[in-house]
């Protein structure tokens, strides 16, 4: 599986981006696809996930309301919605997939099988 993520830019404060997640050579039916973030000097953390058969979705409490994660399975490409975009929500932003079931970790990096590279997202206030 590749994984290809887009959509980073600047945005001032209470703007919106959409990122997006092209994944090939294998679909996704039955995989669970996670958005992750990393700003500068801090580790990787959690934002988003969803169960890509179920549609069940899981976020990080910071971006409950704001953000939203989906997926279009005609297309194998998973998505984030981010909406009311804070200065702290600038990082660099990777998608990312696991082959299995992941409920239990599914907010751990490490559960996860494939990595897209990064899409940067800066936030001015």
């Amino acid at each position: 599986v590749q994984l290809q993520a887009s959509g980073g830019g600047l945005v001032q404060a209470g703007g919106s981006l959409r990122l997006s997640c092209a994944a090939s050579g294998r679909t996704l039916s039955s995989y669970v696809m996670g958005w992750f973030r990393q700003a500068p000097g801090k580790e990787r953390e959690f934002v988003a996930a969803v169960r890509w058969g179920a549609g069940s979705t899981y976020y990080t409490d910071s971006v409950k309301g704001r953000f939203t994660i989906s997926r279009d399975n005609t297309k194998n490409m998973g998505y984030l919605q981010m909406n009311s975009l804070k200065p702290e929500d600038a990082a660099v932003y990777y998608c990312a997939a696991a082959l299995r079931s992941i409920l239990s970790t599914i907010r751990v990096p490490t559960s996860y099988d494939y990595w897209g590279q990064g899409t940067q997202v800066t936030v001015s206030s």
